[in-house]
C-alpha cells in the first residue's frame, strides 16, 4: 500500500527564489536522506496567486508504517528547519493519500 505524503505550499514572492533553491537543493534531499521515501516530486500549481506562488511537494512511502516512522523520527525537526528558514513567508498544509493505482515508472 503506497502512501503519498503531499505538502502544498504557498510561498511569498519576495523569498520565492531563495525558497525554491533551498527546497530543491537542501530540504528535499534531507527528506529523501531519511530513507523513508522512494521518490519525491516538486510541481508548480497552475493558478494565479496574488500572495505568492503555490507548489505541491510529493513524497512516496512504500507503506503507512514507513511514513509513520518518518513522522516520529524526522518530521518535526525538518518542519522546524522550514520555519527557521522561511517562517512567516509561507503557508503549508499536508495531505496523506493512499495510492490505489499507478501506471509506469
Amino acid at each position: 500500500m503506497m502512501i503519498l505524503y503531499n505538502v502544498t505550499v504557498n510561498i511569498d514572492h519576495d523569498v520565492h527564489d531563495a525558497w525554491f533553491d533551498w527546497m530543491k537543493n537542501i530540504h528535499m534531499p534531507e527528506v529523501m536522506a531519511t530513507g523513508k521515501f522512494t521518490q519525491c516530486k516538486l510541481a508548480r500549481i497552475l493558478a494565479e496567486e496574488d500572495g505568492g506562488k503555490s507548489y505541491s511537494i510529493q513524497y512516496f512511502a512504500p507503506d503507512m508504517e514507513t511514513y509513520e516512522a518518518y513522522q516520529r523520527q524526522h518530521g518535526a525537526a525538518l518542519r522546524q528547519k522550514s520555519d527557521a528558514a522561511f517562517g512567516g513567508k509561507f503557508v503549508a498544509f499536508r495531505t496523506l493519500l493512499h495510492v490505489l493505482h499507478q501506471d509506469g515508472a
